[in-house]
């Protein structure tokens, strides 16, 4: 090998270890750089999920809120019907047993579970406008004459303006099936003499819900009806003073509907 040789390869080997010592130095510095920087990101990470773990925590805190504020309304708004039935001399079981028969019959009418529910909650409500006509009227241990009669029909409209200015969408929904649940199919109902699916589907559903249970109990005016003849009446009465497809419904879920009677009947 001549000098010349000698002098390339002491050439190359001397670039290769400064270069490669370059290279290292670079790569350490690389290293370091990602490492500060993971730091970095562990730090925020931490700090980030501190953050979202409190949050979460409000989050819960004001979901638990809403719920009680929802199931205090809901207390409320039974509470309400009860008292207003109850000033017919009528038990409050009337009102849970309408709630549930409400709910079947929406449920299988095609309501959402979220609706069927709502107008559970908002049809113990249907009949609140009573507790402002008289108890003479009210509790008449017989028919009514033209004027009283005439007075009674008020209790539709005088239950919506008790709530027709809440914005709760529970007390809207109270709202609607107060004013309409004497509404009849063929327009002959009060107090507008709304006709067909005109009639909201709350007021529709509260119709057949409360008609059942009023006739299947003790009055101070009557006595309470033979099942049978419950159910020869709705038969007449579809496409007349029922949405006939409500009581197509009714009759198919009749074992459900006397299930819940037997439930909550009335115990004196």
């Amino acid at each position: 090998m001549d000098s010349r040789q000698d002098k390339l390869i002491d050439e190359l080997q001397t670039f290769m270890e400064t270069d490669l010592e370059r290279f290292k130095s670079l790569g350490a510095k690389i290293i370091k750089d990602i490492r500060r920087q993971h730091k970095i990101m562990e730090k925020s990470d931490r700090r980030q999920r501190k953050e979202y773990d409190q949050l979460q925590e409000k989050l819960q805190e004001v979901e638990a809120l809403n719920k009680e504020i929802e199931d205090t309304q809901k207390e409320v708004v039974f509470t309400m019907g009860a008292i207003g039935e109850s000033r017919s001399k009528e038990t409050g079981n009337h009102v849970k047993r309408v709630a549930e028969y409400s709910k079947i019959l929406a449920r299988a009418y095609g309501l959402s579970e979220e609706e069927s529910e709502m107008l559970k909650q908002a049809s113990p409500m249907h009949d609140i406008g009573k507790i402002a006509i008289p108890d003479a009227i009210l509790n008449k241990p017989g028919i009514l004459n033209e004027n009283e009669y005439k007075y009674m029909k008020r209790h539709a409209e005088l239950g919506y303006e008790m709530l027709k200015h809440s914005d709760r969408i529970l007390l809207k929904a109270a709202a609607t099936v107060a004013y309409e649940h004497h509404e009849k199919w063929n327009g002959r109902g009060y107090p507008r003499g709304l006709r067909g699916d005109k009639i909201h589907i709350y007021g529709r559903i509260t119709a057949i819900a409360d008609v059942f249970d009023a006739l299947g109990s003790d009055r101070v005016y009557k006595k309470a009806w033979k099942d049978e003849k419950i159910f020869k009446m709705f038969k007449e009465e579809r496409g007349k003073h029922f949405d006939p497809e409500l009581v197509d419904i009714f009759l198919e879920n009749t074992e459900a509907i006397l299930r819940v009677r037997e439930y909550y009947k009335d115990k004196f």
